[in-house]
């Protein structure tokens, strides 16, 4: 299970580089789940990154859009692709449009990475739906953040299913929504691709505020800690 952690500037992203994430996600936290970051922004990090070495997949979603807003949508795609980030995150809701969409998204030419919103719980007929489009991808995630975690909208058996389906179909995933460092045990049990993380790493744990380098590096170790926690509950003992 590797670390994604969301930036919003260059200083924050160079930081969470040098500290462990294992992913780069741009986003916007104070506009929204899926906050998008101004394309200018967004090319101003990549940039920065690409200058410094870092050669760490990097995701920049395109913002909190209304499914019926299909060609807004798409031009945001093509936008945030055109910055040269290696996935494009956007927002999928449960209901009308959400088959459209996915259509869309899967012949547009970039790679993009569905992210499922889960608040009402997961749509598994719609995971499988995208899952048959082929996407490099497929994440969870929760749009409301003070209503609490991922594991709080979605039950257990639910998120295992959900990493199941996709690992079964080849498909890399991720979680998110809220995530804290309580949340780790779990997340280590489901061993998603990926799990996403800005709240845990921020000053007084407030996803809108200043990212802390310490805490991201204190959640690597945490990471660390809790897959090898995992793997040695799993790990049968030898008969004497």
């Amino acid at each position: 299970m590797k670390l994604l952690v969301s930036v919003r500037n260059v200083d924050e992203a160079l930081a969470v580089a040098a500290h462990g994430a294992d992913f780069i996600d741009l986003k916007e936290p104070s506009n929204g789940a899926l906050g998008g970051l101004p394309v200018a922004v967004i090319v101003q990090i990549m940039q920065a990154l690409r200058t410094a070495g870092v050669g760490l997949p990097i995701s920049a979603t395109v913002g909190d859009l209304p499914m019926h807003e299909l060609a807004r949508i798409q031009d945001q795609v093509r936008a945030v692709a055109a910055c040269g980030v290696t996935y494009v995150k956007v927002g999928v809701e449960a209901g009308a449009g959400a088959h459209q969409l996915l259509d869309w998204l899967a012949r547009c030419g970039h790679a993009v990475v569905p992210v499922f919103i889960a608040d009402r719980g997961v749509d598994h007929a719609l995971l499988a739906h995208a899952l048959a489009l082929g996407f490099p991808g497929v994440m969870a995630d929760t749009a409301d953040k003070l209503a609490g975690s991922l594991f709080d909208a979605v039950p257990a058996p639910d998120l295992e299913r959900f990493v199941a389906t996709a690992r079964h179909a080849g498909c890399m995933v991720g979680l998110a929504g809220a995530l804290r460092l309580q949340h780790l045990p779990a997340l280590a049990r489901l061993a998603p691709d990926f799990a996403g993380f800005r709240s845990a790493v921020c000053v007084q744990g407030e996803r809108a505020g200043d990212l802390d380098a310490q805490r991201v590096a204190a959640l690597r170790s945490s990471v660390v800690q809790a897959l090898n926690d995992a793997r040695t509950k799993a790990t049968p003992v030898a008969a004497s």
